[in-house]
């Protein structure tokens, strides 16, 4: 039985070799060739991949927030110009990686790596584990990426007012409004520059630049009043982490 992939790269000579290579794995179909990550999530959802290649630096979002974007997880192997110590940060979480300019020999040994490991071991649950892997690329830091219907929307983080915990999601709020992205608390507090957003509360990372004061409550409860009016609640670890970052 036939599987299939796609290549994505914004790379034209990358992605032909790739599929050059792939001439001599008939039993595997490239259904798409991809230049950028929104491409690629249009191209998951319609072509349901086995395997995908996948470029780490690309134009308009990076190969690990196009991941973020996938639903139901195909298995990944890397094509990147990513040198060896960076890329031991997400070795583990791929069925493996390629690094440019790679041979024929070495690209065969990934798709023999793969057609054994999808014998044992889900996708999901390695793109899970890569998800929560912080801090990939120093635009994850600056941007969140995620999906609004069949669109997909870049929110600068400086349009971030707070993050609030919301079932296996985080909410996150902007003036613009609220948006959804499947990822952990933990995930931002450990990713986003802790300068600039402090975690108050077990559900809620405030962004400092909207906070106007702290008002108490009784009992030695306090919230964070935002420029919005918003309020949000600290818990006793929060106000005290809030108060270091201050510098009161």
């Amino acid at each position: 039985m036939s599987s299939k992939c796609l290549i994505i790269d914004d790379e034209p000579l990358a992605r032909s070799i790739v599929a050059e290579y792939l001439q001599g794995h008939p039993d595997i179909e490239v259904a798409q060739e991809c230049g950028d990550g929104f491409e690629g999530v249009k191209a998951i959802m319609q072509h349901h991949p086995d395997l995908i290649f996948l470029d780490v630096q690309m134009p308009k979002i990076n190969g690990f927030e196009m991941l973020e974007l996938v639903e139901h997880a195909p298995s990944v192997i890397f094509t990147t110009a990513f040198d060896e110590y960076a890329i031991k940060a997400f070795e583990a979480n791929a069925v493996d990686y390629l690094l440019k300019p790679f041979s024929k020999a070495r690209f065969d040994a990934a798709l023999q790596k793969w057609q054994e490991q999808r014998k044992i071991a889900a996708p999901e649950a390695k793109l899970q584990q890569l998800e929560e892997t912080p801090a990939k690329q120093p635009e994850e830091q600056v941007r969140i990426v995620v999906k609004v219907g069949n669109n997909i929307k870049i929110i600068p983080v400086v349009d971030v007012l707070y993050l609030e915990a919301y079932d296996d999601y985080v909410k996150i709020h902007t003036k613009e409004g609220t948006f959804l992205k499947k990822k952990t608390m933990g995930y931002y507090e450990n990713t986003l520059n802790p300068s600039q957003f402090v975690r108050v509360h077990r559900s809620f990372i405030l962004a400092l630049p909207q906070l106007t004061r702290i008002e108490p409550l009784e009992k030695d409860n306090h919230v964070a009043l935002l420029k919005t009016g918003e309020r949000i609640p600290l818990s006793k670890s929060g106000y005290t982490k809030l108060r270091s970052v201050l510098g009161l």
